[in-house]
């Protein structure tokens, strides 16, 4: 266990919260002049810094805002709760925003920023705010926790090995997001924006290349729920290409197979979103062969004519999207049913070609599984490492 001295965050930072001011539209402005206004999202996933902005206010809000500069901590003080960011720019931040500006010569910034983003102090403003309606951080909660303070030297000895652990974290999943703009890349190349289609594939109306499509459930699908069973996807189960596992409910093996019958999906059907991200596809795995679908559209293709990996890949690319969610008029429809759907006028190249699609798509996939399974391993390795650091014991 560590015997390192224990400080209260508030001995260590000046803490304040930031403030908007209002209207916030009436202080938004393109001149060069403006100050920085920083949002929840320019702190973008995974990074440790905040570089720069979307958006500029004018100089006469900084009086009615809290202006920060680089070096300045910054955590969330709602939504993503408590995610800490270094500043590396300077700007004006909104009261979701909590600022901690070093006191003392003897932090770290690159220490404190895992010790900030660590469990236990996630752990530690969780429960000073527990018993709220809606959980955030405002500046006595955080002000009052007690953190460790190693010396200078070993806190920057730390914070080295933590950090190259996450760089690597970083590498994986930057690798993995390049997979995904690989299987667009691919797409494009061989069969064109689907939009233009300069290769002139033959169109068909996506309804007769289908043997059914029809809806999920959507009458009163709570009724039917069981806390165990058959699992029943629903619109926030499905990414594109992917179908997530989380938060699932379930249906009786009793109703799955009889009343919900016709809504049950089989191997290599195509389920697609209705509302919100409307046009969202993925394919359904042989795992899920015979759950159920809620609000969900589902389509079954004829196998002779299409592959359901390239009709995935069509909807979910940006021309399959607007060819999809497109009216007559050209107006972007905000819900995709039954009939806009079977109407939508598809490219078909030749099936040997979108079986070709489907094995180099296999082919990044299993490079994908490889990154994936090494980025947990790396997860679990930075999780360790952590818990050893701020207990002394690293």
């Amino acid at each position: 266990m560590s015997t390192w001295p224990l400080s209260a965050l508030g001995d260590l930072f000046e803490i304040a919260r930031g403030g908007s001011p209002r209207p916030i539209d009436a202080f938004i402005t393109d001149e060069p002049g403006g100050i920085n206004w920083i949002m929840i999202s320019d702190a973008s996933e995974g990074s440790k810094y905040i570089t720069g902005t979307k958006k500029r206010i004018r100089k006469e809000g900084i009086s009615r805002s809290r202006m920060v500069h680089p070096g300045d901590f910054l955590l969330t003080n709602s939504m993503s709760f408590g995610k800490p960011y270094i500043m590396q720019t300077s700007g004006c931040i909104h009261d979701g925003w909590l600022v901690l500006k070093q006191r003392r010569d003897n932090v770290d910034a690159d220490f404190f920023y895992h010790l900030l983003g660590s469990r236990a102090i996630y752990s530690e403003f969780e429960r000073r705010a527990a018993g709220a309606t809606v959980k955030n951080l405002n500046i006595d909660l955080v002000r009052g926790v007690q953190v460790i303070l190693p010396p200078l030297s070993e806190q920057r000895r730390i914070a080295e090995v933590l950090d190259k652990v996450e760089d690597l974290r970083s590498k994986r999943r930057t690798a993995l997001t390049q997979c995904d703009t690989l299987n667009q890349s691919i797409f494009l190349e061989m069969f064109g924006d689907p939009v233009t289609n300069p290769k002139k594939w033959t169109t068909a109306k996506f309804g007769n290349v289908c043997e059914r499509i029809t809806v999920g459930i959507v009458v009163k699908p709570a009724s039917y729920y069981r806390p165990s069973g058959i699992p029943a996807l629903r619109s926030l189960n499905i990414k594109p290409g992917n179908i997530i596992l989380e938060d699932l409910v379930y249906f009786s093996k009793e109703d799955n197979e009889a009343r919900l019958a016709k809504t049950r999906l089989r191997v290599s059907d195509l389920v697609l979103v209705r509302s919100g991200q409307p046009g969202t596809a993925a394919v359904v795995p042989p795992e899920l062969d015979g759950v159920n679908a809620i609000d969900l559209l589902i389509a079954t293709p004829f196998p002779a004519k299409c592959d359901p990996t390239y009709l995935c890949a069509f909807f979910n690319s940006q021309g399959g999207r607007t060819i999809v969610l497109s009216s007559q008029r050209g107006q972007v429809q905000k819900h995709l049913n039954v009939g806009s759907l079977s109407e939508a006028a598809i490219p078909l190249p030749p099936i040997d070609l979108q079986r070709e699609f489907a094995r180099r798509l296999a082919a990044v996939e299993k490079l994908k599984t490889a990154h994936r399974a090494a980025l947990v391993e790396l997860d679990a390795l930075f999780a360790s490492l952590q818990y050893r650091a701020f207990r002394g014991e690293l």
